[in-house]
């Protein structure tokens, strides 16, 4: 199943976009846009973005001077359906959601999604999905269940649920024991937004085994995965402790800088080690560094390496943007908003640089207000400068704040190249 967006009038007219899986689309006069107008008065820098799961399609105006509309109507956000038209100044585009499925002797070519029914795997209810085809079937978990599953998870085979110890968007985290072992670990449930196939079950899992392979102290080890009941579960080793957001919140807000560098620099210890293995995280924040031990003794480990990427990737999850996805987006360099599927590991230096400079203010290095919502967050990526350390936190050297400042470069080439080098700047910026 595929998305094409067509260029019906215009500079671009004839040109089409094909969508296959999971991406993000820029519209407006910056270079940069996938989609760049620049003689364009009608648009704005950074007018518009679309995000694409097909067979879904979310358009998000980013405080655009004009405006965008969609089928004659101006909107300020939209989802978007076969037939749509988006248009703004001369540009017309087009939205037509198609299936390309393979040839067979006989059979008709099939041009658009089927739309089947599912059923919840927990509780019977029944719902209309999108499908490939008539026949194609669907593991299907409805909003009622994903709430209850997010409180209460359902038992896993060989392990003893003890508490949750934490919610968020994919599902939650339980404390848990292996009952063969009695080792005590942490089982992450996944739960995927919307119907789903099983080709895109067994891709998200080839994904997560490449994932398991990496061992190294400043990485939550990897132990053991499934699907129980349509629920995708992860086990791995259990940290006591919490993560670097909580941790920091505890403190008042943010952590004296001493400590919130022992922590940045244990986690770009693992972070440079898994780059050297191939593997970019793409999800990095203070949520996702768990630590464990009381100052001067803490352990850092980065947590979820790739599942962000794989869960969307895959089709699990719905449309990031459609809602408030603020805090999510603040962590992400201006590259990987524009484009989710070519991050590069310099998108993990940036992050971390965010990261680290959150832990050591209490806030983001963005020009935004504290309700900020994506649009505005988004806009403040690609067109305002950050906001100096020494604005929040002046009590930190100022060498250790230009080595973190030098990871929020807006241009990838202006950052720290590795994870080693931002690392060894931080270590030398303390001594």
């Amino acid at each position: 199943m595929r998305i094409n967006l067509k260029v019906q009038a215009g500079p671009y007219a004839g040109r089409v976009f094909r969508f296959d899986r999971h991406d993000t689309f820029l519209i407006g006069r910056s270079e940069a846009a996938q989609l760049s107008l620049p003689n364009d008065r009608f648009f704005s820098r950074n007018h518009c973005m679309l995000e694409i799961a097909p067979p879904r399609c979310f358009l998000r105006d980013l405080g655009s001077t004009n405006g965008t509309f969609v089928n004659g109507l101006k909107v300020q956000q939209a989802f978007l359906k076969d037939g749509d038209v988006i248009q703004g100044g001369q540009t017309v585009l087009a939205i037509e959601v198609s299936v390309d499925p393979q040839p067979a002797l006989g059979r008709e070519i099939q041009r658009h999604p089927s739309v089947v029914f599912v059923e919840c795997l927990r509780c019977g209810h029944r719902d209309q999905a999108q499908a490939s085809a008539p026949d194609e079937k669907l593991s299907y978990i409805c909003e009622d269940c994903r709430v209850e599953l997010k409180k209460d998870p359902q038992p896993i085979p060989g392990y003893e649920i003890i508490r949750v110890l934490g919610r968020g968007g994919m599902g939650c985290v339980a404390l848990a024991r292996n009952l063969a072992t009695g080792e005590t670990v942490a089982i992450k449930t996944l739960l995927p937004e919307v119907a789903i196939n099983d080709q895109s079950l067994k891709r998200f899992m080839r994904e997560i085994d490449v994932a398991a392979a990496l061992r190294h102290p400043h990485i939550v080890s990897f132990v053991d995965r499934g699907i129980e009941q349509g629920v995708v579960y992860l086990v791995t080793e259990y940290v006591d402790g919490q993560d670097a957001a909580r941790l920091a919140d505890s403190r008042g807000g943010r952590l004296p800088y001493q400590e919130a560098l022992a922590i940045t620099i244990q986690s770009l210890d693992g972070l440079a080690f898994a780059h050297s293995k191939g593997f970019i995280h793409r999800d990095i924040k203070d949520p996702n560094i768990l630590v464990s031990g009381s100052w001067p003794n803490y352990v850092a480990k980065l947590t979820d390496f790739g599942l962000a990427k794989s869960f969307k990737q895959s089709g699990m999850s719905g449309i990031t943007m459609a809602g408030d996805m603020a805090g999510t987006f603040a962590y992400m360099p201006p590259e990987q908003i524009r484009d989710f599927q070519n991050v590069q590991p310099g998108c993990d230096i940036y992050s971390m640089g965010m990261t680290a400079y959150s832990l050591l203010t209490g806030g983001v290095a963005l020009d935004i207000g504290p309700h900020a919502n994506a649009a505005e967050t988004v806009k403040a990526i690609f067109e305002k400068p950050i906001v100096p350390m020494a604005h929040y936190a002046p009590e930190v050297p100022a060498t250790i704040a230009g080595v973190v400042e030098r990871a929020l470069n807006k241009h990838p080439a202006g950052r720290w190249q590795t994870a080693d080098a931002f690392r060894n700047a931080l270590i030398h910026a303390l001594t």
